[in-house]
């Protein structure tokens, strides 16, 4: 096996409810996470207590795409 040529440094926080913020390497500041859409019904959130946000799958997709 080879040597290990990078290893990612984040952390991720729950704020309250679906809110989290995560530290990640290259980002000046903390990357909110939420929810919305489908999503947020899915898990009944309400966009009138917690304001529509990507969601940690949007972030994935994206990363994978890209």
């Amino acid at each position: 096996m080879g040597e290990v040529v990078y290893r990612s440094e984040t952390s991720i926080v729950r704020d309250r409810g679906p809110l989290r913020s995560a530290t990640v390497p290259g980002a000046a500041e903390p990357v909110l996470f939420g929810v919305h859409g489908a999503i947020a019904e899915h898990y009944g959130v309400s966009p009138d207590v917690y304001e529509p946000r990507a969601s940690t799958i949007d972030y994935v997709v994206a990363a994978a795409g890209g």
